[in-house]
């Protein structure tokens, strides 16, 4: 049974978060400020809650885990996600940030539809189908890790943790919309940072140190320290650190990352917000693999390597801290799960019910209509949680990769290239989710495991690019994109 200590510093963490929820609810009464808290948000919070909605609890339980299993093999993880995190920030936020300012969008395929004079909607309807489908395999992730760290910490069961956690994120998204999840994510994404400096520290020295946590990982098992792990210095070897360099990409186009540069309120926040973005990435994946790595050492043989962040906090950590690190678990979940909830309520209300069924309804019924599918989105990712048994790691994954798939590509290019066509980008991005999704399927077992965003990236990459030197660009695209791109704006 979890110390009054433990429930204490959670009730309180929660307390907090339902506060937040009720303060960002007096400016979620129209689209913009549901969807994207009216674009005000300061650098910090962008940064914070770009890198907290990315990392989600794969980080805290999958990345630790993974530390523990393979070593520093994991590292490949955190080169990738630094190098996503840094090109997205030096290369794809200001454009995008000016297009979409100029375009009034509110979402990444209100971006597409104007920037590629898309009158029949078609962007809208394909992307409401990948983001949703997507997002309840990612809300099903969350709230699973929900269940665990709840159990762990408090002993409440998996089904208890699940519902509990499900309650919370319900709320403050619901009510508080995009300005309660980016001030919650940045709180969130404080908590992690911090908990990711202190943990690793402390389990380093309590295995003894550097030198002698690195003797003990190698005798444990000399693969361990292997960069290429198991495979070494072959093919498999090298597809395997490829595939884990490539999760970072994912960074350049998510449309859950790209919302922040969306909500920033200047160019000049997503510049002063570029650096705290890289420092946090680093801390926060080295921070995790080094936990695990000293998990290896301190509490071997555990039959569920996904768990060797709480079991360390409570071996090592008075019940105070113990608590603190439940908080720093359910911050990097709650983080995630509310941004891809969001996600996929502006999908289908702003994507699909105001243009299609609703052109003619007040702000303030859509708002009503955002919140309403919140829910109901919420609700379907509860019930695939409470049956659902994989692996956080992989799970989240492939929600991740297939979002970044279907969507970077066709958001690069767009950027990028003003000869990119609108039959271009819609094949783009179909081909690139479903070759991220029959990769899973078909041939990713029989290729060395290579992770699928590779045969996404490159497919829809390919077929924008082909498809786009044989079709006519939008009037007006070339000027256009000069216009984004000069100091001047």
């Amino acid at each position: 049974m979890a110390s009054a200590t433990i429930i204490s510093v959670l009730i309180l963490y929660l307390a907090v978060l339902l506060a937040i929820g009720a303060w960002g609810a007096k400016d979620s009464k129209s689209l913009t400020g549901y969807y994207l808290a009216d674009k005000r948000l300061p650098a910090w919070i962008i940064a914070f809650s770009a890198n907290s909605t990315g990392e989600s609890a794969w980080l805290l339980l999958g990345l630790t885990g993974m530390g523990y299993v393979v070593g520093v093999h994991a590292l490949w993880v955190v080169l990738g996600e630094v190098l996503g995190v840094a090109l997205a920030w030096s290369f794809v936020a200001l454009p995008f940030k000016r297009y979409t300012d100029r375009y009034g969008s509110i979402t990444v395929t209100d971006y597409l539809t104007s920037r590629f004079r898309d009158s029949g909607h078609t962007f809208r309807l394909i992307g409401v189908v990948i983001i949703v489908s997507m997002v309840t395999t990612y809300m099903a992730a969350q709230l699973t890790a929900s269940g665990k760290a709840f159990d762990a910490f408090l002993g409440t069961g998996y089904t208890g943790g699940v519902l509990l956690g499900a309650a919370v994120i319900f709320y403050y998204t619901t009510v508080g919309g995009f300005k309660a999840v980016a001030y919650s994510d940045g709180l969130q994404g404080l908590l992690m940072l911090s908990g990711l400096i202190v943990l690793p520290v402390i389990g380093v020295a309590a295995a003894g140190g550097w030198s002698a946590m690195v003797t003990a990982l190698r005798v444990a098992d000399p693969i361990l320290l292997e960069p290429m792990g198991t495979l070494g210095l072959s093919i498999g070897g090298v597809v395997s650190a490829v595939s884990f360099a490539g999760i970072g990409m994912a960074f350049l186009g998510a449309p859950q990352l790209l919302t922040r540069f969306m909500a920033a309120r200047s160019e000049n926040e997503i510049v002063s917000g570029s650096l705290i973005a890289v420092v946090c990435i680093i801390v926060f994946d080295l921070g995790a693999v080094l936990t695990g790595m000293a998990g290896r050492v301190l509490v071997p043989g555990l039959s569920d390597p996904e768990m060797v962040l709480p079991i360390l906090s409570a071996d090592l950590f008075p019940a105070l801290f113990t608590g603190l690190f439940l908080v720093v678990v359910l911050a990097a979940i709650m983080s995630t799960a509310d941004s891809v909830l969001l996600l996929a309520s502006s999908a289908v209300v702003r994507d699909v019910v105001q243009p299609v069924f609703r052109p003619n309804l007040d702000q303030r019924r859509l708002a009503l209509y955002g919140k309403v599918t919140t829910v109901v989105i919420g609700l379907v990712g509860l019930g695939f949680a409470l049956t659902e048994t994989r692996l956080i790691f992989w799970f989240v994954l492939f929600a991740w990769s297939g979002l970044a798939s279907a969507f970077t590509p066709v958001v690069v290019c767009s950027l990028f290239w003003s000869g990119t066509t609108r039959a271009g980008a819609i094949a783009g991005m179909v081909s690139g989710f479903l070759a991220a999704v029959i990769w899973v399927l078909v041939f990713k077992s029989s290729f060395y495991e290579l992770y699928e965003m590779w045969p996404g990236f490159l497919t829809g990459f390919g077929v924008t690019i082909g498809v786009s030197l044989m079709t006519a660009p939008p009037e007006g695209a070339a000027e256009e994109h000069q216009d984004v791109w000069s100091f001047n704006g």
